[in-house]
């Protein structure tokens, strides 16, 4: 039997300020690699210690310490981080001074901040944290594999209260425009707001950093349950279709008890169908909702859209820009998200309301 998991305390840095998408100070972008808008890290980091981080780790930690607050937890029971490509900018960093320096005389700083698992640990140290912490690379499923791999700590640790579980991506001077080589980026400058309408290959990208305090005790701050979670490998709509019918029949549910479903639709020609069929398919009748129009698509994104399903299920707010289509809910109690990279590499996110 499965533990009753909660999101007592959430964070999300993003392309979009705070919580603007639900003030309606949406923020407007013309160019298709976005930075987020980051809050002021010092209020969070000591200044000395700023100045060695690249973006990752300042939005990793910053993150982190939001989210904790929000749950008035000071030290979780475990660590688990989640991030498709790493610290980008110390990588490009350290590959810049191996060719500029010719291999010679190298600083192994940038080096040991490369590598995908330095956020996850920075926590740690930044928290004094000695508990259990790993980081999954695992693509565009790198946050799924972490709240899964939350759920099997809860199982194992029956003792364990609170866990940490996080995605954080950056993007790059060098390294991020590569996604224009393979069409993963628009090749023309394409407006964020318009993305939906776009009828083109590619779609935009940005970065950001979403933190999570899960517990298996309950609170009066508690956000939503987390019910599940899945990651599976499609080529076709209809086995995707077959497998969400499956996913929600082994947590006793049907597709009409969700009342809200949160797409990863990200302007791309070549794969929203998948999306598409699903909107005019099982879930034509439920609300549909849409956000990389807002911060764009990278592989922890899926963070922004279970910040997203916790604050409407806690709020019961639903932001009108976000909306796919027009069918009416006044308050969902179950939330799907689901989201899908490059056609192949398919996730759900299954939240219920507290």
């Amino acid at each position: 039997m499965k533990n009753k998991l909660y999101i007592n305390g959430i964070a999300s840095i993003s392309a979009q300020a705070g919580n603007a998408v639900f003030s309606g100070s949406i923020a407007e972008y013309h160019q298709n690699i976005i930075p987020a808008i980051t809050p002021d890290y010092k209020e969070f980091i000591p200044a000395s210690a700023l100045r060695r981080m690249s973006g990752a780790i300042k939005m990793g930690l910053t993150a982190t310490k939001i989210a904790l607050k929000d749950a008035e937890i000071s030290m979780p029971g475990a660590i688990i981080t989640g991030t498709g490509q790493g610290c980008q900018q110390d990588t490009e960093k350290f590959l810049e001074t191996l060719l500029e320096q010719h291999e010679e005389f190298l600083s192994p700083t940038a080096f040991i901040q490369s590598t995908h698992n330095t956020v996850g640990g920075q926590i740690a140290l930044n928290l004094k944290c000695k508990a259990y912490n790993v980081t999954y690379t695992q693509n565009s499923g790198s946050l799924e594999s972490a709240f899964m791999d939350a759920q099997l700590q809860f199982l194992e640790q029956p003792e364990l209260d609170t866990v940490l579980v996080g995605g954080v991506d950056e993007v790059s001077k060098k390294i991020t425009p590569f996604l224009y080589l393979d069409g993963q980026l628009k090749q023309d400058e394409t407006r964020n707001l318009d993305l939906f309408k776009t009828e083109s290959p590619g779609t935009i990208t940005s970065e950001g950093a979403h933190f999570f305090s899960i517990s298996s005790t309950k609170t009066l701050g508690t956000y939503a349950e987390l019910l599940n979670v899945l990651v599976f490998n499609s080529h076709t709509s209809e086995d995707v279709s077959e497998r969400i019918h499956s996913f929600l029949k082994e947590n006793s549910l049907t597709e009409e008890a969700i009342e809200l479903v949160i797409f990863g639709n990200n302007g791309d020609s070549g794969y929203d169908h998948f999306y598409a069929d699903l909107q005019a398919g099982i879930f034509r009748n439920r609300t549909q909702l849409g956000y990389k129009h807002l911060v764009g698509d990278y592989n922890t994104v899926s963070g922004y859209a279970v910040w997203l399903a916790c604050n409407i299920l806690k709020n019961g707010v639903i932001p009108g820009i976000l909306k796919l289509n027009s069918v009416p809910v006044k308050t969902p109690k179950n939330i799907l998200i689901y989201n899908q990279y490059l056609g192949e590499n398919h996730s759900i996110i299954l939240l219920s309301s507290r």
